[in-house]
């Protein structure tokens, strides 16, 4: 994924989470919206690679999750949402530490972003066909 589809996909997320969540996201962490909002990126980010990292090797490099149909799509808890499940804890560990924030608060931040993510790349995926 490249740099601004990264950083299009960042804010994906955020808008899809919207600042009712991104402000209860920041209450979970003790911290201010701002680095509410760094978590949100950096979990997203992080996410989105173990995403891409899952797919088929002869994705093209600008088509994310390609074949996501073949995998049993996202909303019916297909393959990539439990790559992503899988994920979610060594990318709460990633993010807590980077960030110095509680890992515990990080790790039920990440829960919350998963299905978020889910829903950004299927409609990414959608949009693809």
């Amino acid at each position: 994924m490249s740099e601004d589809s990264a950083t299009t996909f960042q804010g994906a997320v955020l808008d899809e989470l919207g600042d009712d969540k991104v402000r209860e996201i920041a209450g979970l962490l003790g911290t201010d919206e701002a680095v509410a909002r760094d978590v949100v990126d950096t979990t997203a980010a992080a996410l989105s690679g173990e995403a891409a990292a899952a797919e088929p090797a002869q994705t093209p490099p600008e088509a994310p999750l390609w074949g996501v149909a073949t995998l049993g799509g996202f909303a019916t808890g297909g393959v990539m949402a439990g790559v992503l499940a899988k994920a979610s804890k060594p990318v709460a560990n990633a993010v807590a530490k980077k960030t110095g924030l509680p890992p515990a608060a990080v790790a039920r931040v990440v829960e919350m972003l998963v299905p978020v993510v889910l829903t950004v790349l299927t409609k990414r995926a959608a949009q693809k066909k």
